[in-house]
């Protein structure tokens, strides 16, 4: 990887989502709380979670990535409450499509993630981007008993 991929990859946008990641902690009593890891890099990101009527009420997360995985954290953190699961997987689905095959920038409230494209060269940093969403429908689905 060359400088410049590398101050691409690392703009001040993403470093800027990186250094303010909002939810950050845990809660008081989580309804759920899921840790997720990457095998490749080791990130981890712990997701504490309270759904009420289908909807994420309270929301803590305690992330352990790289700036990328970090940003991806804020963006979720930005609009994550009031949102019901099919919108978090949604977005986290379009974000997998927008790496993965250059797919469309994810629906509003999280079309922040845009800031993400220049990550698609570099596979081995999407499972750290993902994580944050990973964790947040994995504690979603154990609230409702939901299976895999």
């Amino acid at each position: 990887m060359s400088d410049t991929d590398l101050v691409q990859l690392y703009s001040r946008r993403i470093l800027a989502l990186a250094a303010d990641i909002p939810h950050s902690g845990k809660l008081d009593a989580p309804m759920a709380s899921v840790k997720k890891r990457s095998p490749l890099c080791g990130s981890t990101v712990t997701v504490d979670l309270v759904v009420r009527d289908g909807r994420i009420a309270e929301f803590a997360q305690n992330v352990k990535a790289c700036a990328l995985g970090q940003s991806s954290a804020s963006v979720l953190g930005r609009h994550v409450i009031g949102q019901d699961r099919a919108t978090i997987q949604a977005a986290r689905d379009a974000l997998e499509a927008m790496l993965k095959s250059d797919g469309p920038t994810p629906p509003e409230p999280f079309e922040g993630l845009e800031v993400l494209r220049p990550a698609q060269d570099y596979k081995n940093r999407h499972a750290s981007i993902l994580l944050a969403w990973d964790a947040t429908l994995a504690a979603f689905d154990e609230i409702t008993g939901a299976a895999d």
